[in-house]
């Protein structure tokens, strides 16, 4: 025998968008990382590397509020369909999926020096060319936007990627202050990762 729940849209309105967005508190609670960082209502932010379930993307929406706007930026078409089909079930209208290669600046086709906020998340210990990564995100702030990383504490773990495909914040604080923003914050995101704010 089979059962079948219907959530009716009024059952699903009683429900606070807190809880209905999934956010991997195990690992880090999203919503306090961003408004720590930052992310405030009517920005313009952009997630690099949004991923399939995108749940920095959908709780950066959900701060922004219907003023603002998050573009969720992936490699991967199947992560930005995905994506989208989840900001629908969330009733966020916000969420606009880009396609890009986030090693090649420009490919985003965001207008440079246009957003208040850039966010990687768990992303630079996948990518190659760190710095392209980094100078991309950088061209696309306003002067006085925020740029926010965060990544795995490189230490042993029981979850993650392996500890030496992982990279330190000492080694990403110097990129960043290379290219030329200044640090605004760092903290422990959790057990398993720490987190950087720098402002252009």
């Amino acid at each position: 025998m089979v059962s079948i729940i219907i959530f009716s849209s009024s059952f699903m309105a009683n429900i606070p968008l807190k809880e209905q967005i999934p956010g991997g508190k195990g690992l880090i609670d999203n919503q306090a990382l961003l408004q720590r960082a930052g992310v405030a209502l009517g920005m313009k932010v952009v997630d690099f590397g949004c991923g399939r379930k995108g749940h920095f993307a959908l709780q950066a929406g959900k701060i922004v509020g219907p003023q603002g706007i998050v573009y969720a930026v992936d490699i991967l078409r199947s992560a930005l369909e995905s994506l989208k089909t989840n900001a629908q079930i969330f009733g966020l209208s916000n969420i606009k999926p880009v396609w890009a290669d986030l090693e090649i600046i420009g490919s985003t086709k965001i207008p440079q020096g246009s957003v208040d906020f850039v966010m990687i998340n768990n992303l630079l210990f996948q990518v190659e060319n760190k710095k392209a990564v980094l100078e991309h995100a950088i061209k696309l702030l306003k002067d006085g936007g925020k740029l926010l990383i965060t990544d795995w504490k490189k230490q042993d773990s029981p979850l993650g990627p392996p500890k030496e495909q992982r990279i330190g914040q000492e080694q990403v604080k110097n990129l960043v202050l290379q290219i030329g923003l200044k640090l605004k914050d760092e903290w422990d995101a959790g057990p398993y990762h720490w987190a950087l704010v720098f402002e252009k």
